[in-house]
């Protein structure tokens, strides 16, 4: 593989895994709250 190639790789590979670790914390510092909406 060329140089241009592998840090494209690097880049996406960066971008991908990264936004996933970021979504993952970002999730458990601030959890979803659960709307109990009843019965309607």
């Amino acid at each position: 593989m060329t140089v241009p190639a592998l840090i494209m790789m690097f880049v996406s590979m960066l971008t991908l895994w990264g936004g996933l670790a970021l979504s993952i914390v970002h999730l458990m510092r601030t959890p979803e709250r659960v709307v109990d909406e009843g019965d309607h």
